[in-house]
């Protein structure tokens, strides 16, 4: 197997097109076109097809794809590994914070922290949301990601590090009574809530199941910017984790209130994959992540990620 060909053909799924790939690569795109059939004979698969857009693999290219994201980054951790000094951790090593959470308060003091203790890392940092975090961690894209959920699938593995209280942010000119919040009194409240794909929304539909309410939501929202817009505009109302339940009450002009009856908690995770080793750099910013956590967690947090008091921590020691 040649790991060049390898490389080109993730290039090529990358940008969807031989002649984008052919001119990024500095290879003619007939010579391109060469190593692409070379590569479908090793392996008696067709892997790509053409189309009017440019190309687009094959349910066979798709695991290949998946499969040669996580060759070739093992083999770029074994070459870091290998060039490292004996007191020098160098490499690049990926987190993804999910946004909305208290743990995306986290990405300046984890940047601070890593630049102070091994400046040879380079940290990349990705907020988006718990799903493409957890396909990016599965194909090898991403080394590990704070998230929602405490339940493990297929190929990753969940530490559970805090859990957040759920609250209601409210337009302030609606309509609501003092104190507590029971979630029966939602029924007929206009919500704006995530996809249901997104694990925060199952929390939250678990939740207003139990206590036989049926949700009337409006809009389904996954930008703090949108959702502070529209809290401001009065246009609905929405159930966020305490961390960003607070950033959006303030940007939107909106009102947090508690939850009873029940009370929706959420589970904050540290994700990894559950058979790709973490690179050394990995391990190290693993554990730089998990200290900012348990400070974030005991309310010892630097200002940056002073957003979510009343957390509750359950501090893991051991490293996957």
């Amino acid at each position: 197997m040649n790991l060049r060909r390898l490389k080109y053909f993730v290039k090529i799924v990358d940008l969807g097109s031989l002649t984008q790939a052919s001119e990024i690569l500095h290879i003619a795109q007939p010579a391109l076109s060469q190593q692409l059939m070379i590569l479908e004979s090793e392996f008696r698969h067709q892997l790509l097809v053409r189309t009017k857009r440019g190309v687009t693999p094959t349910e066979a290219g798709n695991t290949l794809y998946r499969h040669a994201q996580i060759i070739l980054r093992q083999l770029e951790q074994a070459r870091s590994d290998m060039d490292k000094s004996s007191d020098t951790l160098a490499g690049k090593v990926s987190v993804g914070l999910a946004p909305g959470t208290a743990a995306s308060a986290l990405s300046l003091p984890l940047l601070k922290t890593v630049r102070a203790r091994h400046p040879g890392i380079l940290l990349y940092l990705n907020e988006s949301f718990g799903t493409t975090l957890s396909e990016l961690i599965i194909n090898g894209r991403m080394d590990m990601a704070v998230l929602y959920g405490d339940h493990a699938s297929r190929g990753l593995s969940f530490q559970l590090l805090l859990t957040e209280e759920l609250f209601l942010v409210t337009p302030r000119g609606m309509p609501m009574p003092d104190g507590p919040v029971a979630l029966a009194t939602l029924q007929n409240v206009d919500l704006m809530l995530p996809r249901p794909y997104n694990y925060l929304r199952k929390y939250i539909d678990d939740a207003l199941a139990i206590a036989r309410v049926q949700p009337r939501v409006v809009a389904e929202i996954e930008s703090a910017a949108t959702l502070a817009a529209a809290i401001h505009e009065g246009i609905g109302a929405t159930i966020l984790p305490d961390s960003a339940a607070r950033i959006i009450a303030a940007s939107g002009d909106g009102v947090q209130r508690r939850i009873v009856a029940p009370m929706i908690e959420a589970p904050l995770s540290l994700c990894v994959s559950d058979h790709l080793p973490l690179s050394e750099p990995a391990v190290a910013v693993y554990q730089i992540l998990l200290e900012l956590i348990a400070d974030l967690a005991l309310g010892s947090q630097p200002p940056e990620a002073a957003c979510a008091a009343g957390a509750r921590p359950q501090c893991p020691e051991q490293l996957p």
